[in-house]
């Protein structure tokens, strides 16, 4: 029961958030578009999404935070704990400076063109090293995130998250009422700020909830030799694995589109993704709030099955998208002035991913021990190169429903379908090993 009351209240909130978020996000696009034009919009889109082509950029340690946590009872004495939070600190730290010299190596070279495609604006190279600048110098903060959810605040970490929007609204509607920036090159910068600013926020109250914990790890970051970090390789190697394949496969999107069609198309599929990324965040929050509850049931010995929520989530996803689908032409005249149509193919593209994707979080979040997270390696580097190869053959006649389509076949594919199978799997090994009381790696083998 507290599973589905923390699942249920955290997609509640998400939904809640991301509806004052989409309203401030429709504000948003409006100004951008009145003021600066489509091609700043565009763009914008462009380099915000981004970001989300590093999450490889925490090495995987963010799920060791989280799981420590989760399987903590104390985690506010537990030296492992404090251990598990040092270590992230330390690879963070190292993988945002690294960030941060590579973006401005390509900055200098004069690379961003080349990268990014006919979506980056001329001149806007400056734009996209300081965007990624700030992601590095910001990669530490996610902490923060981890132990909120470690912690099973995954409400309360909605609710923080949330700040970005109205504080990228105001500093969008300051740029336009004193007319600076008329090109719109640097919009995407107070986009990284505002999420930089989030983000610091959510490792203040963390750090709070379990305090002196978080202090104590910063003060022992610079002892390498004294105090060495925990062992992580076994756990945070798939999820990096993962994190390179995953932005490759779900977020490249844009940058296909950049390349291979128009920047009319480019904003469709931006657009369009800001509309049914509400009900991608709630999914994915309502996913991620499952994480802990698996990980303590785990350390517990105890069988906590994921098939009923796959059900729940993909009728909530349903029901959702397709309110969405019909309110598309009203948002488009609300917000674009009729300047960008959603066609149909892509409403449609766009439904079918929710649905796909509420089918597969579930198992995934079951799938975080280390067994599980091996296990998912293989199917998601088979969805990647799935993904784009279809993404790259479906742009050209579908536009950009394109990529959208081939994300939601490779993902049901090569996702959904083989952890279904393990997932049974797995449940069923570990009721034959309660019953037997036998341990359950001795039923797995």
């Amino acid at each position: 029961m507290e599973v589905w009351r923390s699942v249920t209240g955290t997609a509640g909130v998400k939904i809640l958030v991301m509806t004052v978020g989409g309203l401030l996000g429709i504000i948003s696009s409006r100004i951008i578009i009145q003021h600066f034009g489509v091609a700043a919009y565009a763009q914008y889109g462009l380099l915000a999404g981004m970001s989300t082509l590093l999450p490889f950029a925490d090495l995987g340690i963010g799920a060791v935070v989280l799981n420590v946590i989760a399987g903590s009872d104390d985690p506010t004495n537990s030296d492992r704990v404090r251990l598990a939070l040092m270590t992230a600190i330390r690879a963070l730290c190292v993988s945002g400076c690294a960030i941060i010299a590579i973006s401005i190596v390509i900055g200098v070279a004069g690379w961003w063109p080349l990268l990014l495609g006919k979506g980056l604006i001329a001149g806007s190279s400056l734009t996209a090293t300081l965007c990624l600048c700030i992601v590095g110098i910001s990669l530490p903060l996610g902490i923060g995130v981890r132990i909120l959810i470690g912690l099973r605040r995954n409400m309360l970490q909605a609710l923080l998250q949330s700040i970005q929007s109205p504080l990228f609204v105001l500093s969008i509607a300051i740029l336009a009422l004193v007319g600076l920036d008329r090109s719109g090159h640097f919009i995407p910068v107070l986009s990284y700020l505002g999420a930089s600013v989030s983000s610091a926020i959510l490792l203040l109250v963390g750090a709070r909830m379990i305090s002196p914990q978080l202090h104590r790890a910063i003060h022992d970051v610079p002892h390498v030799r004294t105090v060495p970090g925990i062992r992580v390789i076994a756990t945070a190697a798939p999820v990096l694995v993962q994190s390179f394949a995953m932005p490759v496969a779900m977020q490249s999107d844009r940058l296909l589109l950049s390349h291979r069609s128009t920047t009319d198309k480019l904003a469709q599929y931006t657009f369009a993704a800001q509309i049914f990324g509400m009900i991608m965040q709630a999914i994915v929050a309502g996913g991620v709030a499952l994480w802990p509850y698996f990980a303590r049931a785990r350390a517990r010995n105890e069988i906590l099955n994921p098939t009923k929520l796959m059900v729940a989530f993909l009728i909530g996803s349903l029901a959702i998208s397709t309110t969405l689908a019909f309110a598309t032409p009203l948002i488009e005249q609300v917000v674009a002035n009729g300047r960008v149509h959603l066609p149909l193919t892509l409403i449609i593209s766009f439904v079918l991913l929710t649905a796909v994707q509420a089918l597969n979080y579930p198992p995934g979040m079951y799938m975080t021990d280390e067994r599980g997270l091996q296990f998912q390696v293989i199917p998601i580097i088979a969805m990647t190169v799935a993904n784009v190869a279809l993404s790259w053959l479906l742009i050209p006649p579908l536009g950009a429903a394109g990529p959208v389509l081939g994300s939601a076949v490779s993902v049901f594919i090569f996702q959904v379908v083989p952890y279904t199978w393990w997932v049974r799997r797995d449940v069923r090994s570990r009721r034959i090993a309660a019953a037997t009381r036998t341990p359950i790696a001795d039923v797995l083998s």
